[in-house]
């Protein structure tokens, strides 16, 4: 089996849930004793924290371009970023390496498009919410985009960063969460992106009547699917 190479650390919890996703998917199909081949470059987030709240997007398009590369040498055949935002430094560390980076948008977008959806709401950081990088790459596959307004869209960074990133979860944060997903149905969503790697930690399809689309799952298979291709 090929390797698989994560740029983890952006945050541990998301890692972590790369990881298990991956070596549940290889034992689905090897049989229970099995395992993933995964490589792991982890990454120190309050550095990646620091830069993103600065802007600082040449910084951290050489940090996660690094990080690639590092996985390529050590014999990784295929690159997750694992965070829809830093999905920002794509382009970038693409350029850097032989190997192909799965962009993450690029895998969500497939699913939704099976789902035959043509509108879906997007929960995220707030880069991921209110810059173009992923809209970007729905549209161009005749998805269209909302986001929640801009009080909701602080209120669901201030969760991601505040609790979901350090392992925190609570009822009450599930609970705005489901609100604000409520309010992007009642404005046409037919089916909701979970476009941070930590938001399917609290939030599942059970507590949701329609489609959610888990970018860290759905980002996982398809590597998996890569390189057992």
């Amino acid at each position: 089996m090929s390797k698989v190479g994560i740029i983890g650390g952006i945050t541990p919890e998301s890692t972590i849930l790369y990881y298990r996703i991956l070596n549940a998917l290889a034992a689905n199909k090897l049989g229970d004793q099995h395992t993933a081949k995964v490589l792991v470059n982890s990454v120190d987030f309050g550095m990646i924290s620091y830069h993103q709240q600065k802007e600082e997007w040449d910084i951290l398009n050489n940090c996660i371009a690094d990080a690639a590369i590092a996985l390529e040498k050590a014999g990784a055949s295929c690159i997750l970023i694992g965070a829809n935002t830093m999905h920002l430094c794509y382009d970038y560390a693409q350029e850097k390496v032989n190997i192909p980076i799965i962009h993450i948008a690029d895998a969500t977008s497939n699913a939704i498009s099976k789902k035959r959806i043509s509108k879906v709401g997007l929960l995220g950081t707030k880069y991921t919410m209110e810059k173009d990088f992923y809209k970007s790459i729905l549209l161009d596959n005749n998805i269209q985009t909302i986001v929640p307004n801009r009080k909701e869209r602080e209120v669901v960074h201030e969760i991601i960063y505040g609790e979901l990133a350090k392992g925190i979860f609570t009822e009450k944060s599930k609970a705005t969460f489901l609100e604000i997903i409520d309010n992007l149905v009642e404005n046409g969503a037919e089916g909701v992106i979970l476009g941070c790697t930590e938001i399917p930690l609290l939030i599942h399809q059970k507590d949701v009547n329609v489609p959610i689309f888990n970018t860290t799952e759905i980002h996982a298979i398809a590597a998996f699917e890569f390189i057992n291709q």
